[in-house]
Order: C-alpha cells, then sequence, then structure tokens
C-alpha cells in the first residue's frame, strides 16, 4: 500500500474539509487514492463541512471558564440560536474555554490542541466532526485569557444556557489582598456593570492611542460644522473628549448599581469597608456576534429557500 503522507493528507483536507485523522482513515482505506478518498468521505458525511464553510454563523454561544489566577473566554459561532441549545454543542464550548486557559491567548495554539486524547482528534477537528454531525457552518471565531497576580478573578455570564456559557462573558481581574467571598461578591458585580456598560479600557492611560486619534478626528470635524472660531471649536471638542472618556473608560463610567458613584469612588469605599488594598487589574468580555454581518432575510424568502 503506498505511503499516507503529510502532502496527501492534506490535499485531501483542502478538498473536503475533513479532519486530519478522517483524512487518514479515508486514505488508509482507499489505498491512497484521492478521488475515492473524497467519495468514501462524502458518504460517511465528513467532506459536507467545508461546503457549510461560507455560511454566515452569528449565533451560538460564548464561554468561560477560570482556574488559579488564569481565565479564558471563547466565542463559537453557528448559523442559528437552536444550536446553541444543543447538549452537544454546549459541551463543546465548555471544553474548549477550559482548554483555552492554557493556550496563552493564541487561537491557533488552541485549535491544535487535543480535543479528545483517546479519539487522538485536535480542537480544530473536532469541530470539523462538530460541523458534519450538528449540519451547519460552525467557527471558533475568538479567545481571551486574563491573569491576575493575586488569584483573584471574578465571571459573570448573560443570559446563561449553562454552567459558563451564555450570551455575554465577562472576566474581571482585582489586584487584592484576599480573595474572599466578598471580593468574589463585589467582583461579579463589575463585571455585571461591564456586561452592560461595555467601556473600551480601565483608564484613560489603557486606552488604545488610534481609538482616541480617530475618535478625536471625527469630533474636530463635527465641531467645524457648526461654523464656530477655532478657539470655540478646541473648546467644543475638549468637552466632547471628556465626554468621551466618561462612556470609554470603565473607572469614569456610572456604576449601573446606583446610576451615581463612579466606579473609581465605588472601588476606593469598597477597599475602605473592607480595610484593604483593592484595584483593578484588567477585565475582557465578549458579546455573542458581535460585528459579524448578519444576512437579513424575510420568512417569505425563508419558505420559499427551504421549499427548493
Amino acid at each position: 500500500m503506498p505511503e499516507i503522507t503529510a502532502v496527501l493528507v492534506k490535499e485531501l483536507r483542502e478538498k473536503t474539509g475533513a479532519g486530519m485523522m478522517d483524512c487518514k482513515k479515508a486514505l488508509d482505506q482507499n489505498n491512497c487514492d484521492i478521488e475515492a478518498s473524497v467519495d468514501w468521505l462524502r458518504t460517511k458525511g465528513l467532506a459536507a463541512a467545508a461546503k457549510k464553510a461560507g455560511r454566515v454563523a452569528a449565533e451560538g454561544l460564548v464561554g468561560l471558564a477560570v482556574e488559579g489566577n488564569t481565565g479564558a473566554i471563547v466565542e463559537i459561532n453557528a448559523e442559528t440560536d437552536f444550536v446553541a441549545r444543543n447538549e452537544a454543542f454546549q459541551n463543546f464550548v465548555k471544553v474548549v474555554s477550559a482548554l483555552a486557559l492554557k493556550s496563552d491567548g493564541n487561537i491557533d495554539k488552541l485549535k491544535n490542541m487535543k480535543y479528545h486524547d483517546e479519539q487522538g482528534r485536535t480542537v480544530d477537528e473536532e469541530l470539523t466532526h462538530m460541523i458534519s454531525t450538528i449540519g451547519e457552518n460552525i467557527q471558533l471565531r475568538r479567545i481571551s485569557t486574563i491573569k491576575s497576580e493575586t488569584k483573584t478573578i471574578s465571571s459573570y455570564i448573560h443570559n446563561s444556557q449553562g454552567d459558563g456559557i451564555g450570551k455575554i462573558a465577562v472576566l474581571v481581574a482585582l489586584r487584592c489582598d484576599e480573595n474572599s467571598k466578598q471580593i468574589q461578591d463585589f467582583g461579579k458585580q463589575l463585571a455585571m456593570h461591564i456586561a452592560a456598560a461595555k467601556p473600551k479600557a480601565v483608564s484613560r492611560d489603557d486606552l488604545d492611542p488610534d481609538l482616541l486619534s480617530r475618535e478625536r478626528k471625527i469630533l474636530v470635524e463635527q465641531a467645524k460644522d457648526s461654523g464656530k472660531p477655532d478657539a470655540i471649536i478646541e473648546k467644543m471638542v475638549d468637552g466632547r473628549i471628556r465626554k468621551f472618556y466618561e462612556e470609554a473608560c470603565l473607572l469614569e463610567q456610572t456604576f449601573v448599581m446606583d446610576e451615581d458613584s463612579k466606579i473609581a469612588d465605588v472601588i476606593e469605599q469598597k477597599a475602605k469597608d473592607l480595610s484593604l488594598k483593592l484595584s483593578i487589574s484588567g477585565f475582557s468580555y465578549f458579546v455573542l456576534g458581535e460585528g459579524i454581518e448578519k444576512r437579513e432575510e424575510d420568512f417569505a424568502t425563508e419558505v420559499a429557500a427551504a421549499g427548493r
């Protein structure tokens, strides 16, 4: 029998979108004949994944996991919300979230991690298998990891679909002298605030300079349309930039729990109440489908398409 080479496996994967182990098995079963292997994979339903890859996947779930001083969030998309209620899909999101803790935030590293040692599949290969089994385009879209110097990481899932999975996932890393239940509860309140207010950075110093530059440029152009003198325009822009900071910087946002206090003041007061040092070192959050352009179709179009 001819040797199953990496080149053959790669060629078969490119033709079918099937996982590496499935391609190896197909080549083994078909004497390394590529076309016969393609037909074998199609018969097994494993070549369907490639055809589904171009379809819009904006539904699905975000998942999170926390272990020690590390937290991880993943977003895994599917085409319909129905799949988000599928037990196998939910379990996949939970397993991948836990594996992401050791990914260093690198999505390629995560995709190449072992998903099932007993089956020999990687995360990427298990994803392909899920596509073939469920029948929808499924994508591991993005991951994020966060660390806390003091092992104090709090989390929150909005629109929960189960333990650690939902529509919005938030992680907050705190610098703190202790990791008591009071601190964890406070951290969860901050995470809930972040889910609602969606800050872009902890403080002004943490803001992306390019983001600030773009915002200022837009505000300058808007102010010029007023026809006012340059000196007035500069003051107008400065005032609007202050407003931008209040909306974009977590510490300057108004706490959603009381709609009165700034987050910086809330943290300071909590530190005084508990007689300890307390600050936020970072946060991360994913909103399901954020930034994905969804295709809009009316009901009649969907029915007509289903009947073809």
